[in-house]
């Protein structure tokens, strides 16, 4: 016979009942009980009946984390795996699964959250993007359903828990950095403009160059998918201009590699011909040629603290919404150097 709530309170000098709330994380049980009864449950190979513990508590015990139309692209840019592990990372120390929910169009991604939500499959959901009139957004706050957002929302900001980085600040100031060297050309890289992160982004560059007194033009930007080969299709585009950038600002360092890739096909060398900066810190930026200058987002974090809330949320439904901003920093590396005119007038 196996090992009962009885066999595991005995061991712990508890009471089942109280077993029992430990399992359900009651937050009236003391750190100390709980470590004491987590202590013998592992001792004695106890393992609570999820199916039974989920009936009780009315909880399915999983996260539902959902990725952007197009997951087939999406998911081989190293910003998902990475994020998800800060999910991961906070689910499985609360004991939660996660459910992830997939789709090729806009379509599917909501009929994919309608299930989750009508289905009593998740808990709480994560969107790992944001964009504007967002339909899946507007349903999870019609049905009150708990959900956290990775990103900034396009609208009704207040009402939203939100995990983001300061990415007009961040924009401003990687541009500022191309600034300083002395380029004045400087185009921007991003992808779609329904996409808040790229719109604050392209908000920070625009704010550098207006503030340098350097001109904000429509030729110089150029907006396509966070992917390697969209990075290759904006080269052609911009370097096809009478007077192409000195400078880049790209918005995601996959992209960016692509970047990279073609403009050596070109015949032009970074940063010999052209400066590029990026945003992400993926663990590519470090072993491509050059090591890439960018923008350290700590996608991890963002992730971690995406699911702290979300499971704070789904626990205390009265929780009100918050913002979470996570710190950037600058990763100084070897794709940009001085503009050589600007050396000359020294």
């Amino acid at each position: 016979m196996g090992v009962t709530i009885k066999d595991v309170a005995k061991a712990a000098g508890v009471a089942p009942s109280t077993v029992s709330r430990v399992i359900a994380d009651h937050p009236r049980i003391s750190l100390a009980t709980k470590k004491r009864v987590k202590k013998a449950m592992k001792e004695m190979g106890y393992h609570p009946n999820a199916n039974a513990r989920s009936l009780a508590n009315r909880s399915s015990q999983t996260i539902g984390v959902v990725m952007p139309a197009g997951a087939d692209k999406a998911l081989q840019n190293p910003f998902f795996p990475e994020v998800l592990r800060g999910i991961s990372a906070v689910a499985h120390k609360m004991d939660y699964s996660m459910l992830l929910n997939t789709g090729e169009t806009e379509d599917e991604i909501f009929e994919g959250v309608q299930r989750m939500v009508y289905s009593n499959r998740t808990d709480g959901i994560i969107l790992l993007y944001s964009k504007l009139n967002d339909s899946v957004t507007n349903f999870l706050l019609e049905q009150n359903f708990p959900f956290v957002v990775v990103g900034k929302p396009s609208e009704r900001i207040d009402e939203i828990t939100h995990v983001d980085n300061d990415n007009v600040r961040g924009g401003k100031e990687i541009t500022n950095h191309l600034i300083s060297l002395g380029h004045e050309r400087i185009g921007f890289i991003g992808g779609s403009t329904d996409l808040v992160v790229t719109v604050d982004r392209m908000r920070g560059y625009q704010i550098a160059l207006e503030e340098a007194g350097l001109p904000f033009l429509e030729e110089y930007r150029i907006h396509t998918d966070f992917l390697e080969s969209g990075g290759q299709q904006a080269v052609n585009e911009l370097f096809s201009l009478p007077d192409p950038p000195t400078g880049l600002v790209v918005t995601d360092d996959l992209m960016s590699i692509g970047v990279v890739s073609m403009l050596e096909e070109c015949g032009k060398m970074v940063p010999e011909d052209i400066s590029l900066v990026s945003f992400n810190n993926v663990y590519l930026t470090e072993v491509t040629r050059p090591p890439l200058t960018t923008v350290d987002i700590h996608i991890y974090d963002l992730g971690f603290q995406a699911a702290k809330c979300l499971i704070e949320k789904v626990k205390d439904k009265s929780e009100p919404a918050k913002r979470v901003i996570v710190p950037y920093t600058v990763e100084y590396r070897q794709s940009t150097k001085q503009k050589e005119a600007t050396l000359k007038n020294i």
